[in-house]
């Protein structure tokens, strides 16, 4: 029999400590400012019915990504890979029971069949945050705002981000004004959500063959080359009376009132691939030279309960992801700033002492992070152990010390030693 490799799976992998570190911290500092928030967590099974992800979460996502599995009945599932069909489907069963608008949050793993690659690995864990049951426009205000806090949270650097806002109804006009029918429009959206991947000759041709006219084709283009508002007003005027543009109009006035301003922009080039969304949408961008992409986004998406069978009801979030937020933190040098809990390691100096050894670990271990010794150990290979371990602190009870009821820690990185009375 061959060896097994011991490797992880391609598009996965193992988290050391200091590696755990990083993520516990990412998620403890989701966590933090989805709480002071007033957000509720909750969490969805790892699989669902498969069909759930192909109806709303695009060609991608929905199709050609999906791990599938089928159980004993022949039943076919498939690995969740995004969370919003899922806390949907949950959401679908409470929603009359509960008191709106719902805020909920989680913070969970996913797998994804595809191409791994810097920033996207097939198992990767994300923040999803929601507001459920208020249509109201400062539903879409918080969210974005709460997207903002969380970057913040992490000590973001100034003019190290943007969130870049667009809106679906504001699309779908565009489509109606260069008299796209309603058949070619899912694709067209598709196709424009690519944009900046495609070539000029490419996108032209990919167009061409949606049966798009040279026309509407202009159209699209001067849209998606508009760098702000007014330059969607003065060439393509009929927009200005679309809902999402005095939405997105409405959005940015607010955010300069509340001091957000410095972070969000206009940008009709993001589209967002997935099939659900019919409101907002956006995009948290990281602005360092070395990492320049779209880290995270999130949109409104009121009509995905149908697939459930149940009256739609009005949703907004976003999910930002673990690998694209350690990119972020890693370009911009905020992972040096982590604090980590003190560790201590209590070596075992005499097989005598085990009993006074053990009491005064319990003791210790109340308000210490301490590694104990499992076999006697002289002090000088006790601290080469802290220092390979990189141990802040070694606690040390010998003969000596048990002798005058007493215990020293000594700092590994001053060399000072403090005593203490057991």
């Amino acid at each position: 029999m061959n060896n097994i490799s011991n490797q992880p799976p391609k598009g996965t992998s193992d988290w050391l400590p200091e590696e755990f570190a990083i993520r516990l911290y990412i998620f403890k500092t989701w966590i933090k400012v989805c709480q002071s928030y007033g957000f509720d967590r909750y969490l969805t099974p790892l699989f669902e019915n498969a069909d759930i992800y192909r109806a709303k979460s695009g060609e991608d996502v929905g199709v050609k990504e999906l791990m599938l599995l089928t159980d004993r009945a022949g039943r076919e599932f498939a690995l969740r890979p995004e969370m919003t069909p899922s806390v949907t489907r949950l959401v679908s069963r409470i929603f009359d029971k509960y008191p709106k608008p719902l805020r909920l949050f989680s913070v969970a793993n996913f797998i994804r069949n595809e191409k791994p690659q810097r920033g996207r690995n097939r198992e990767f864990w994300q923040l999803n945050c929601d507001i459920f049951g208020s249509s109201s426009l400062e539903a879409d205000k918080e969210i974005l705002q709460l997207a903002i806090d969380i970057m913040l949270a992490f000590k973001a650097p100034k003019d190290s981000f943007v969130l870049s806002l667009n809106h679906r109804k504001l699309v779908d006009d565009l489509l109606s004004l260069a008299n796209i029918q309603p058949e070619a429009r899912i694709p067209v959206i598709r196709l424009m959500d690519k944009w900046n991947k495609l070539k000029e000759e490419e996108l032209e041709t990919a167009f061409k063959d949606l049966n798009v006219s040279s026309n509407s084709y202009k159209m699209i283009e001067t849209f998606m080359k508009s760098q702000h508002l007014s330059d969607i007003a003065k060439f393509l005027p009929k927009l200005k009376d679309s809902q999402g543009f005095k939405e997105i109009d409405e959005i940015i006035s607010s955010m300069i009132d509340t001091e957000y301003s410095t972070w969000v922009r206009f940008n009709s080039q993001v589209i967002r691939g997935l099939d659900y969304y019919d409101g907002i949408i956006f995009e948290i961008f990281d602005k360092h030279p070395d990492n320049r992409r779209a880290m995270f986004g999130g949109g409104r998406y009121n009509g995905l309960a149908e697939i459930f069978g149940q009256k739609s009801f009005p949703a907004v979030g976003f999910a930002p992801g673990d690998e694209t937020t350690k990119l972020f933190l890693e370009s911009w040098g905020l992972l040096e700033s982590i604090e980590r809990p003190g560790k201590y390691y209590f070596p075992l100096l005499s097989n005598d002492l085990k009993i006074p050894f053990n009491l005064l670990l319990k003791k210790l271990r109340k308000d210490k992070n301490i590694e104990a010794g499992l076999e006697e150990q002289k002090i000088n290979k006790a601290l080469s152990y802290a220092n390979a371990k990189k141990v802040d602190k070694v606690i040390i009870m010998g003969e000596e010390e048990y002798k005058n009821k007493e215990y020293k820690i000594k700092d590994m990185e001053t060399g000072k030693e403090e005593t203490f009375k057991v």
